[in-house]
């Protein structure tokens, strides 16, 4: 059937086309069958929703992704014509059942997630399935290696390559703006691309865009590493693995991260870039998404295993996550606070520490032996510091960056303790609520200063921590909800007084 494309600037994620429903009868298809449409050499397949009201008859209405993709101009003929189910929709189905894909089975589908094959629908069923049923090693290298097929690599003419990586799951974790530097100075190849948040209140590619440029190109990644010794970019400026930036998108408002496809979704982007040494940082505790050791211990496992398979050395490290890294969360906020650490401040501890742990585990995996003082050395000396500022004017920004150049948000509410004691317990998911209320990520200048850590003695009408925000209603939203989640417990010394039992009248 030839049907007049019309535009209509909409994006539901999907590759969609609109029919009208008298059109949608005659083709013999119904609301989420799906349609190939033909434009000279370009055919592309649709999922179909249908409508009464917003086409006439012998139109189709190609919204967002599928007009782009077939490229027509509006008001040109298109060949429609009604079409199955791809194969993978039984392969979900199989997985469903709690059943083993073959090899060939995962690359057909991770091959329709990439072309947009697969409903919404379709693929929150994929993701639903391998949260519930999980995906077996042999099953996960060959979802990892079908990621990497599907999308771009990076060749580099000067090896070996090491990268580094954070499951995340603890706010404030800013460790890479410092991590990256101290490796580079100390010359070895570290390309990191890092993703941008998404229920976090600031991804590493959020920081660093506070400062610098993130969104490169493979050729111009390639040429920013090689020359300066490493890079900090954003991974989804590339095509690397692109079927797991399509499968975030279904993760997050479902909240779930299978296993198997975090593995793979870390694991395929390393491989991209051909990294061939690599430090997974898992930070454990309460509220971050590893809460237990045996769990960590299980997620290095995999890691290890995994890269094994795939011809990579990795290596892990547990790292402490039961309360936030450092003081600041918060795009301009966590950059303010680890360019002061390169420029020689002496605190937080708890960022200085974690990154010359991490660091020292690099070098020497690179054979640079007395890794963690070699880190230190490398910190103290301004070293780290210049091939920072290297990496900055090659990104684009100022080679002379300092901390104070970072503006922040200008409006801010402190939030004072109610009594006095001791902080009990800091809960990391109700400080990124906060956080987010106030605008961070978008907004770089949002977020928070915290000036008390688990265990610190407080006293009444101290304040606990700092809001900011680069607008004022939002200031207000976030403080507003401050007072309702309270994610600073203050305690006393004594938690509950229990009574006796009494016997006699007085």
């Amino acid at each position: 059937m030839k049907l007049k494309a019309k535009y209509i600037d909409m994006d539901t994620g999907e590759l969609t086309a609109l029919l009208h429903v008298n059109d949608s009868t005659e083709i013999g298809v119904r609301e989420q069958d799906r349609i190939k449409l033909k434009h000279e050499n370009e055919t592309v397949t649709a999922i179909v929703h249908t409508t009464e009201r917003y086409l006439k008859p012998g139109e189709v209405g190609l919204l967002g992704k599928a007009f782009q993709f077939i490229g027509p101009e509006v008001g040109e003929v298109l060949e429609v014509m009604a079409t199955g189910k791809p194969e993978s929709v039984e392969y979900i189905r199989k997985k469903m059942d709690g059943l083993e894909l073959s090899t060939q089975e995962i690359r057909t589908l991770v091959n329709d997630i990439c072309e947009h094959n697969l409903s919404q629908v379709e693929l929150s069923a994929y993701v639903t399935a391998l949260h519930i049923n999980g995906m077996n090693i042999r099953e996960t290298v060959d979802l990892t290696q079908a990621m990497v097929e599907t999308g771009e690599t990076i060749e580099f003419d000067r090896g070996p390559v090491f990268d580094f990586h954070s499951v995340g799951g603890v706010p404030g974790n800013k460790v890479t703006l410092l991590v990256v530097p101290i490796v580079a100075a100390a010359g070895l190849l570290i390309p990191k691309t890092s993703s941008r948040a998404i229920s976090s209140a600031a991804g590493t590619a959020d920081i660093v865009e506070v400062f610098a440029n993130v969104n490169f190109d493979a050729k111009k990644l390639k040429s920013i590493a090689e020359s300066v010794g490493g890079i900090m970019a954003w991974g989804g400026g590339l095509n690397l693995a692109p079927a797991d930036d399509i499968i975030i998108r279904v993760e997050y408002p479902l909240g779930v991260d299978p296993h198997a496809q975090l593995l793979a979704s870390v694991m395929s982007k390393k491989k991209a870039v051909g990294a061939d040494y690599l430090l997974v940082d898992i930070p454990m505790g309460l509220g971050t998404k590893v809460p237990t050791m045996e769990m960590a211990k299980q997620y290095a496992h995999d890691f290890i295993e995994l890269g094994d398979k795939l011809g990579m050395r990795v290596e892990c490290a547990i790292t402490y996550g039961g309360q936030p890294v450092g003081r600041a969360i918060g795009p301009a906020l966590e950059a303010r606070e680890a360019i002061a650490i390169l420029e020689g401040s002496k605190s937080p501890n708890s960022v200085i520490e974690k990154t010359l742990t991490l660091a020292g585990i690099l070098l020497e995996m690179g054979g640079i032996p007395r890794g963690y003082d070699r880190a230190r050395e490398i910190l103290e000396s301004g070293k780290a510091l210049q091939k920072f500022r290297e990496m900055v004017k090659a990104q684009g920004g100022n080679g002379d960056i300092k901390s104070e150049d970072i503006k922040i948000g200008k409006f801010k509410a402190e939030v004072l303790a109610k009594k006095s004691g001791y902080l009990g317990s800091i809960m990391n998911k109700q400080l990124v609520k906060i956080a987010r209320a106030a605008g961070s990520p978008k907004d770089k200048g949002a977020g928070l200063i915290i000036f008390k850590k688990a265990g610190s003695k407080v006293d009444a009408g101290e304040p606990l921590y700092t809001i900011y925000a680069d607008n004022e209603n939002k200031l207000n939203e976030a403080v507003s909800l401050a007072k309702k989640l309270e994610p600073m417990v203050v305690e006393g010394m004594v938690l509950a007084r229990m009574p006796g039992i009494t016997r006699f009248q007085v």
